[in-house]
């Protein structure tokens, strides 16, 4: 027999959250989610009345909830920021592209300003033209960096307070083990902290 929601007694859980144990229903997992991002918020002060607030929007599943969670907890309780969409084009033929078109989708669903800034624009070149010129072997660590200094840019752009970005636990925890692997002491207490300079 299927297991009622231990919040609201109702409806038929679905999942079983790993934090607290209970099984929550879909309505009662948005609401919890929701609200405990409210409380984050909230609790450490992380953005001030008319804050310019850019959302770091790749076209995923990450930055697509966050940009979604920022406009309905912004509308809800009054936190009075502007929101704008941040995209950056790196130029790798057949896989930015597609998540392009769902952040042009986001921008109008959300009815959000979006900001695409490119390698291309920034540097002169695009991460296949890099690629081609320095080869395979250390592009991801190119393009890491290209992609961080991009987002500043188009902070500096847009003239953003901050920049929000979407991640999940496996991405925390594939930052938390790289560091470790790598021996960067320094490096872990910045990688879980909520806010970075």
């Amino acid at each position: 027999m299927p297991r009622q929601c231990d919040i609201c007694q109702t409806a038929r859980a679905i999942i079983r959250r790993p934090k607290t144990g209970q099984r929550i229903c879909k309505e009662c997992f948005f609401y919890v989610f929701e609200t405990e991002v409210h409380h984050t918020i909230v609790d450490n002060r992380l953005f001030s009345r008319g804050d310019r607030i850019g959302i770091g929007a790749s076209g995923g599943k990450d930055s697509t909830v966050l940009a979604y969670v920022m406009k309905t907890l912004n509308e809800r309780y009054d936190y009075g920021l502007n929101l704008f969409l941040l995209s950056i084009d790196e130029g790798i033929s057949g896989y930015r592209d597609d998540s392009l078109e769902t952040v042009k989708r986001n921008q109008q669903q959300y009815e959000l300003p979006l900001k695409i800034v490119s390698y291309e624009q920034l540097y002169g070149w695009s991460m296949d033209a890099i690629v081609e010129t320095v080869g395979r072997k250390n592009n991801c660590t190119f393009c890491g960096v290209f992609r961080r200094q991009a987002l500043d840019r188009g902070a500096l752009m847009l003239d953003l307070d901050h920049i929000v970005t979407g991640h999940n636990a496996d991405d925390i925890a594939e930052t938390i083990l790289m560091n470790v692997l790598r021996g960067d002491i320094p490096r872990l207490g910045r990688c879980t902290e909520i806010s970075t300079t």
